[in-house]
């Protein structure tokens, strides 16, 4: 699917890759989830590769960070001026924020991960239904978004982030095939 520019293809996405994310979970052997993930062979060079060791790690990531937009958006319809990226950190910084959500969540569980990511994806879907397509997808409504649309930051922090999720996924379940 291309990236959603619409309120009803936003949700599309969002349900059908949290889904579909869900299904990958669901159907993941012990040996994959008690294998730590490695990626050190490969030609992969995002921080992320060598953040994450775990499904736990994938899945409190994708909390963090729908706690920002649903901070973020909460904040500023309130009247605060609340950037999305939180201070000290900034869009070039936002790897060590990634690192501080991670050290955060070393004691979370693979079941907490599951419910808080349940609970999380639930409230940024409700959030979203509360604003129209027009809020959603044209620029400039909310001066607060900056340059982009409100949904396109609703797009990057559902269907995008779960489909990063599933690629993380889906490489370490090759990893473990091959061992």
């Amino acid at each position: 699917m291309a990236r959603p520019t619409t309120k009803a293809d936003l949700l599309t996405a969002a349900a059908e890759n949290y889904e579909k994310l869900n299904v990958m979970i669901d159907g993941m052997t012990e040996k994959e989830l008690d294998t730590p993930f490695d990626f050190s062979d490969s030609v992969k060079k995002e921080a992320h590769w060598k953040r994450d060791k775990n499904l736990r790690d994938v899945l409190v990531h994708l909390y963090e960070w729908h706690q920002l937009l649903l901070t973020w958006i909460h904040a500023n319809k309130r009247g605060d001026n609340w950037p999305f990226i939180p201070k000290p950190y900034n869009w070039k910084t936002y790897g060590d924020m990634n690192v501080a959500f991670w050290k955060k969540h070393q004691e979370t569980t693979l079941d907490e991960a599951k419910s808080l990511l349940a609970e999380s994806h639930a409230e940024v879907m409700a959030l979203a239904e509360t604003f129209s397509n027009e809020e959603l997808f044209s620029k400039g409504v909310f001066p607060w978004v900056g340059g982009s649309t409100l949904g396109s930051y609703f797009v990057s922090n559902t269907s995008s982030h779960y489909d990063w999720a599933m690629k993380k996924l889906k490489a370490h379940k090759k990893n473990c095939a091959g061992k």
